[in-house]
């Protein structure tokens, strides 16, 4: 296994950008700059659908998979098929909404003596309701889940990050609805556009220490909290139409993806930003 220099942040804020080496294989190459050996990755909302893929693809790399959820069945679920690709992961249950409970999971991180490599933040709710019939309840439900917990999760994490000197990468994971008006899911975009703004204010302030903070933005993948939405062919034929790809993304197809932000070596140079995957969807005029 070839060996990495580790990069951590320095006093004056100079870095030390990990150098490939000049002579090794392809895969230990690939191992070296994208692998996930030693890291421990927090998946909050994986036992969803993306959440669960983006879990089992850290496992695959060689993390220590916290799988966070409300969903126990999900949960074990996902935790026994990434131990059985070879993986180590624990489910946590968790109400990623409440802070009292991101407390908890954060200490029972640190009681394993593990540091917070990786945060994903994947957890999330949708809603089809008109705008003018959206009741302040719901409204706080979608915010609550969506946004608001992505600012408490980040708030305790962070800290940690800090606490430990880990240069920590943290992802979003947000919609390709967050910058353009589409048609049924105004608070649920609202909420994802709210995401992405603290994702680049977070960037800025806390690059020099170390911690890189992302988002990753998916297209259209069919999952539980936009079953209901698909349920209108009209709708799904418009969606397939607008994609150049012709199809609905797969949750595997938002791996490679997941791998690269959360590489600490893939990104001393990359913060702040949004990783779209949509199959051409965003692209896509008349």
């Amino acid at each position: 296994m070839p060996t990495r220099e580790l990069r951590k942040p320095l006093p004056d804020g100079t870095r030390n950008v990990w150098k490939p080496i000049t002579r090794t294989t392809p895969a230990l190459f690939l191992t070296a700059l994208f692998g996930l050996q030693g890291k421990t990755s927090i998946v909050l909302g994986g036992t969803g659908t993306l959440g669960g893929a983006i879990a089992d693809a850290y496992g695959r790399a060689g993390s220590y998979v916290y799988v966070v959820g409300r969903n126990q069945e999900n949960g074990q679920r996902r935790v026994n098929l990434i131990t059985e690709n070879g993986g180590t992961a624990e489910f946590v249950p968790c109400d990623c909404t409440s802070e009292i409970d991101l407390n908890g999971l954060k200490n029972h991180i640190d009681q394993a003596g593990r540091s917070a490599d990786v945060l994903v933040h994947c957890a999330g709710k949708n809603s089809d309701t008109p705008y003018l019939r959206i009741s302040d309840d719901e409204f706080r439900m979608i915010m609550d889940t969506n946004f608001n917990s992505f600012r408490l999760a980040t708030k305790l994490f962070i800290d940690f990050m800090l606490a430990k000197s880990t240069p920590g990468r943290i992802i979003a994971v947000t919609s390709a609805t967050s910058g353009i008006p589409l048609s049924r899911v105004p608070i649920y975009s609202a909420s994802k556009a709210a995401m992405e703004s603290l994702v680049k204010f977070l960037a800025r302030e806390y690059a020099k220490q170390g911690i890189h903070v992302n988002a990753l933005q998916p297209g259209f993948f069919p999952a539980a909290q936009n079953a209901k939405l698909l349920e209108d062919v009209n709708r799904v034929d418009a969606i397939i139409s607008h994609t150049p790809v012709g199809d609905f993304g797969k949750p595997e197809e938002l791996q490679a993806a997941a791998i690269f932000l959360a590489s600490e070596f893939a990104t001393t140079f990359v913060t702040g930003t949004t990783v779209t995957v949509d199959g051409g969807f965003l692209n896509t005029t008349l």
